[in-house]
């Protein structure tokens, strides 16, 4: 379990640095953008600028290592159930964390702008996200479970019974929830590309952890993982 959980921090580590560049010369520009676009003071954004751009790159740090340190131990405890070569077994562990933290959470509580409003107050949405992600779990278990039991008789059949619990939950969520977050001041296209710009954010630190933790286990090899003495999930399935 060490080698895992040392292998996720470290991955997380590498995404938390290409995450923080992603951050200083992308998401933050356009941060900035937004604040102009709706109506902020100059001055006052001028001066925050680079104190806010230090600590949104330092907390994009520590979230991709915790990030990175939950995909290690996960990949610890499910890799055996986990379809699919070394490879494809990161990668679906990486889309089931995506699911789970981010994507099924933002269904309901979709990324705020900085100059958002929101219906309910902080805590009452954390106790809406901590619910979200547990859905978001269980959507994916759903999924990869669907697809195993699906997928030695039939590939194409398996995967189509693999995305449907997803997709779904991508109609059905939405359409019977509220909407809690509005954005005045900004234009539709200026929020969608804001909320693009989060969602290719933290899709890339996934996929950056995913890499950098096959990359390392294949550097590492076989003989010196803590869970080598596991069976190895069939490849057909």
């Amino acid at each position: 379990m060490f080698d895992y959980l040392r292998y996720g921090l470290a991955a997380g580590g590498v995404a938390g640095v290409a995450y923080g560049l992603f951050m200083a010369t992308i998401a933050m520009p356009m941060t900035e953008a937004l604040h102009h676009a709706g109506h902020h003071a100059a001055e006052s954004a001028v001066v925050a600028e680079s104190t806010t751009t230090l600590v949104s790159i330092g907390g994009g740090l520590l979230w991709a290592i915790l990030l990175g340190g939950g995909f290690g131990l996960a990949m610890f405890v499910f890799e055996p159930a986990i379809p699919g070569s070394a490879a494809v077994r990161s990668a679906v562990l990486a889309g089931c964390g995506f699911l789970t933290v981010s994507a099924v959470p933002w269904l309901v509580l979709p990324p705020a702008t900085p100059l958002s409003e929101h219906v309910y107050a902080v805590d009452t949405r954390l106790a809406i996200y901590g619910g979200l992600v547990g859905v978001g779990a269980a959507v994916a278990a759903v999924a990869v479970a669907g697809y195993r039991r699906i997928a030695p008789r039939h590939r194409a059949l398996g995967v189509a019974v693999g995305v449907a619990p997803i997709a779904g939950t991508a109609v059905v969520l939405p359409a019977a929830t509220p909407t809690v977050v509005t954005h005045p001041g900004l234009s539709a296209e200026l929020v969608a590309a804001y909320e693009a710009m989060v969602v290719v954010g933290q899709a890339g630190i996934w996929l950056v952890i995913a890499a950098t933790f096959g990359w390392l286990q294949d550097r590492a090899g076989p003989s010196s993982l803590a869970g080598s003495t596991k069976p190895t999930p069939t490849e057909s399935t």
